[in-house]
């Protein structure tokens, strides 16, 4: 198997499921609440913004526009935010 296939395999089975996950645990939050507050509505945006990016590394994959030790690095980055296993931002940090 290569890197982008196994890049591919944890993103389609493992980061888009939490995300969608915790996008449905939000959700549901609110219409427990029967309003979304500003810090609820930030990480909705985030977690969006986060499953779009994850879509176009799906795209390039596809496309075969990644490069194989761009994938290894992307694994061992989702990997590693999954050791931390954060809720909020997944264990990403945002880079300057």
């Amino acid at each position: 198997m290569t890197q982008a296939q196994k890049l591919e395999e944890l993103i389609t089975k493992s980061v888009i499921p939490d995300l969608d996950e915790r996008l449905d645990e939000i959700f549901e939050e609110i219409a427990d609440s029967k309003e979304a507050n500003a810090d609820a509505k930030e990480e909705i945006e985030e977690l969006r913004e986060f499953k779009a990016d994850l879509q176009d590394i799906l795209a390039d994959i596809q496309s075969g526009d990644i490069e194989e030790d761009e994938c290894t690095e992307l694994i061992n980055d989702i990997l590693e935010a999954q050791k931390g296993n954060d809720e909020d931002d997944f264990g990403f940090t945002e880079e300057d």
